[in-house]
This record gives C-alpha cells, sequence and structure tokens, in this order.
C-alpha cells in the first residue's frame, strides 16, 4: 500500500484521538515548523493560515485534497478562504474527518495507473459455436447462440494483480443486441509458496451494474491475482470492444482526484480534470496525446503555469482516437470546455488550446468551435487520413494506430476513406472564422507523420485573419521531443505574459 503524506494544522493533533490508517505519513504542526518542499496528499486544517503559511501552502497541496474543520471560518479575503477555493477545498465535520483518516486514506495515494487488457489476450471460450469476428483494438464481434444460461464465452488471459486493500475498478466497452444478456466474472485468486492456488474472492456485475464503473477490493490479508471473463445467454450479436481496468479511487476522482469523467451513448470516454489557479485567465487548455497507459497528461506543466487550467484524455482504441466521435461524442467535448469557461466567467478571448502530437489534433479541431486566444502546439498532426496512409511506405509499423483511427472513423482503408478523413479536419477548419487567433507551433521538419502539416495550416490561413508563427526542428514525428517541449513551454510562458500577466489582454471580439 502506498504511503499517504498529511499534513494537519491545528491547536489539538488529531492523531491522538482518531485512528490513522497505516499507510499514512502524518505531519501535525501546531506552529507551522520548517516543512520538506514536497506535495501533500491531504492537507487537513483546523485554525486560520498566515501568509507565510499560505504560500507553502498553495505550492504543496493538491486540488481537491484540502479538508477544513468546522472550527475555521471561510471569511471573505482571508487567506484560508482564498486557499479553500483555490485548491477546491471540502468542509469537514468531525464524522466526516473520522471517516476520512481512519477508512479514506488509501483513496488519495499519488499517482495513477489505467490501463486496458490487449485484444490479443482476449479468448473466446471453446463452447461458443457461432461466427467470430476480429476487428484489431475495435473489439471482436460474436453472433451465435449462447444458450439459456449465462455462459462464459470470453475470457482475458494474464492475470491482474492486487495488493492487499487494493481497490481496482473495470469499465467494459461493449455492443449487443437486446436478446443478448451478460455478466462480467471477475475471480480472486491468490498463490503461496509451497501451496495450490486458492479461488479467494469472486464478484458478478449484472448489465444494470455496468451501466457505471464497478469496482472490487482485495480485502484478504495477502496477494491477489485477478482473473476476468464475460458470460452471456440468449442469441444475437455481441461486440466486445474492451475491457479497462485501472487503480481506483472509490468515487473520489478518474485517475487523479477531482478527475471527471463524460460517458455517450455507446459507452465511449472523455476524461477532464479542471483546476482553477489563481482564477485569472486564461484558461489552459492541454489534450493528452497518445499514450497506451491510461490517464491523464501535462499536469504539473499545467499546474506550473498557475493560471486555471483542464486537462483533456481519451482512452479509445490502442492510446486514443486523436480526440473524434460521433456528433455526441463531440458536443459533449465542446460542453466540457465551454462548462469551465462559464464556471470561471471567461470568454473565447481568454483560452489557450494546447496539446502534443496527438493532443495538436485535439486542440485544432475544438479550436474549430471555441475560436481560443491561442493555440500552442508541438509536432501538429492534422491530415489524420495522411498519417494512416504513411504507414504503408513512408513509415512502415511506426505507428499502425493510425489505421485503427482512419477504420473506427471512415468503416474503411481505402484511398477514399483517407480523403475522407483528410477533409472532415479541413473542411470544418475552413469554414471557421479564425480572426483574432494566434497560431503557435514547433514541428518536425522530416516528420514522417503529416509530413506537411506546418505548410499546410500556413497555406488555410493565408486569408483568414490569423496570425501563425513556428519553429522547426531537424528530424522525423518522434525525434527531438526535448527541443519541441523547450520550446513549447517557452511559447506558453510568453504568451501568458505577453498577453493576460502585463494587462496587455487582447479583445478578440465574442464568438460562439
Amino acid at each position: 500500500m502506498k504511503t499517504i503524506r498529511v499534513l494537519q494544522l491545528g491547536a489539538e493533533d488529531f492523531s491522538k484521538s482518531i485512528r490513522v490508517a497505516e499507510c499514512a505519513e502524518w505531519n501535525y504542526e501546531p506552529d507551522f515548523s520548517e516543512l520538506p518542499e514536497k506535495d501533500f496528499e491531504v492537507v487537513i486544517l483546523d485554525r486560520k493560515v498566515t501568509a507565510e503559511e499560505f504560500e507553502f501552502l498553495i505550492r504543496f497541496t493538491k486540488a481537491y485534497c484540502l479538508f477544513v474543520t468546522e472550527n475555521v471560518s471561510l471569511r471573505q479575503g482571508e487567506a484560508v478562504q482564498q486557499l479553500f477555493i483555490r485548491k477546491m477545498g471540502k468542509k469537514i465535520s468531525q464524522e466526516e474527518l473520522r471517516r476520512l483518516l481512519s477508512e479514506e486514506l488509501p483513496d488519495y495515494f499519488p499517482g495513477s495507473y489505467g490501463e486496458k487488457y490487449m485484444p490479443q489476450d482476449l479468448s473466446i471460450a471453446q463452447g461458443f459455436q457461432g461466427h467470430v469476428s476480429w476487428r484489431g483494438y475495435e473489439g471482436v464481434e460474436l453472433d451465435g447462440d449462447y444458450g439459456e444460461e449465462l455462459t462464459q464465452v470470453v475470457f482475458w488471459r494474464n492475470n491482474l494483480p492486487a495488493e492487499v486493500g487494493q481497490a481496482i475498478e473495470f469499465w467494459l466497452e461493449y455492443k449487443k443486441d437486446d436478446t443478448v444478456e451478460i455478466l462480467l466474472e471477475i475471480s480472486m485468486i491468490q498463490f503461496g509458496y509451497g501451496m495450490e492456488p486458492q479461488l479467494q474472492s469472486v464478484w458478478n456485475f449484472s448489465e444494470d451494474e455496468l451501466k457505471d464503473v464497478v469496482y472490487i477490493q482485495n480485502k484478504s490479508n495477502g496477494y491477489g491475482y485477478l482473473f476476468a471473463s464475460l458470460k452471456a445467454r440468449g442469441r444475437g450479436r455481441l461486440t466486445v470492444t474492451a475491457l479497462h481496468d485501472r487503480h481506483s479511487r472509490r468515487g473520489k476522482g478518474n485517475f487523479i482526484l477531482g478527475g471527471g469523467r463524460a460517458v455517450t451513448s455507446e459507452r465511449e470516454e472523455i476524461f477532464y480534470y479542471f483546476e482553477p489557479g489563481n482564477l485569472k485567465p486564461p484558461l489552459n487548455v492541454y489534450f493528452s496525446g497518445y499514450k497506451t497507459k491510461e490517464g491523464f497528461e501535462g499536469y504539473y506543466m499545467m499546474r506550473g503555469r498557475e493560471h486555471p487550467f483542464l486537462l483533456i484524455a481519451e482512452a479509445r482504441l490502442e492510446g486514443g482516437c486523436f480526440y473524434l466521435g460521433s456528433e455526441e461524442y463531440e458536443d459533449t467535448m465542446e460542453q466540457i470546455i465551454r462548462n469551465y469557461m462559464k464556471k470561471l466567467g471567461f470568454q473565447n478571448s481568454e483560452v489557450i488550446l494546447s496539446g502534443l502530437s496527438m493532443g495538436t489534433f485535439g486542440a485544432l479541431y475544438y479550436g474549430c468551435r471555441i475560436h481560443p486566444n491561442t493555440i500552442l502546439i508541438g509536432k501538429p498532426l492534422a491530415s489524420i487520413g495522411d498519417v494512416a496512409e504513411n504507414e504503408r511506405i513512408l513509415r512502415p509499423g511506426g505507428f499502425p494506430t493510425s489505421l485503427d483511427v482512419l477504420h473506427k472513423t471512415c468503416g474503411s482503408l481505402s484511398q477514399e476513406a483517407v480523403r475522407q478523413l483528410n477533409d472532415r479536419f479541413w473542411n470544418r477548419f475552413d469554414h471557421t472564422d479564425w480572426s483574432g487567433t494566434r497560431f503557435a507551433a514547433a514541428y518536425m521538419m522530416e516528420d514522417d507523420y503529416d509530413r506537411n502539416a506546418y505548410q499546410n495550416l500556413q497555406a488555410h490561413l493565408k486569408d483568414a485573419g490569423a496570425r501563425i508563427y513556428g519553429k522547426g526542428l531537424r528530424g522525423r514525428h518522434n525525434d527531438d521531443s526535448s527541443g519541441i517541449i523547450n520550446w513549447f513551454l517557452s511559447q506558453y510562458q510568453e504568451i501568458i505574459e505577453s498577453d493576460f500577466d502585463k494587462g496587455q489582454r487582447r479583445t478578440g471580439r465574442q464568438r460562439r
């Protein structure tokens, strides 16, 4: 179990009167002596804070991890009130405090972990006699008779480890006919030196329960391994897209504390995380790049900017589907961004959309809807059809996920599908009013993904009233990432300082 660093300020040391979970590294400070400059996973305030303490806490308190007891007044203008707002604090009762310290501290573990079972780890049960069609990361389609009783139809090899006390959540992506009923079964097996494997626990989750994330917890006193299988009954079509497993915070956030999650009617997920920072413009929106480990990207980078920020991530296909989806999916994505603009009271001219590699497409694509102050990108990708086409000759085996994206989005790998996918972006881009928007891009001169992305952006923006500038670095797409990131970060700081922190805010007209 991971160590949870807890800081408590107040006249009374709560660990003397309340049982504290064993995972806690307890730091009690009645008068706030010298503390190491490291993040705390949980901070509990039982008194007001001084200006000096505020400066420390604003740097080393994570958002959604600040708890203020009923003894502390949150008066307007006081330091503790500002800390409470900026760190998304929570007022906590005595009973809630006891539950937090004795039971819930393990949910505040540092870091995050999420993944999905690889398609090659999925097996069809021997008893199934129907038709099977494999589609890589898009899933496997079964069609046939599953019988009158719930019987195993697929299972996943390579069991998952489960530490003592650990909670793991599961999300099943699937589609099925109404004539088919399913049930997800998770079994925990324990192994020991010189002993036979023993079945420790079994969890069964019905279709109704699978409407949301489900989780299990290893409450035994030993290390366990989890085996997952899917049962079905009835007759018809069943498509199993993916089974995701993630270290669970039991409802306190997705991947990181406070992380949000939106799900479409097709069970496709969007993840987002918001911090209010100093509550001053701009709102920095960062789209995560391609990553097989599920979760957010850019947390510390955005947190270091001090301004409000919004992280966006997805976990479809192998490492993302470039934020492309159904009308419902894309409307949901836009609404997430607009909700936080409204929450902060910011206009479109007070937003920066940003990303690296796959994240650049998200920034550009949704920039067509948001009309931000700036679109800041590194290693831009715009013609995703070309990215897939380059897999055949220019970059064989380099990025096969691009073929999954092409097939999932257009239903084909043909030349016509390549054109359709490219047009999906450029038609939207060319019908956008870009007046007042700045484009800043660092790109690779010999990019083997989308070799003409920056030049195409220049050409399409020629008469659009937008400003575009960039920096070219020698190499292919995955070369010199450090050079790209360094330029990206320096531009972020320069844009914020020139447009916002010095009061020279651009006045771009309000657009929908």
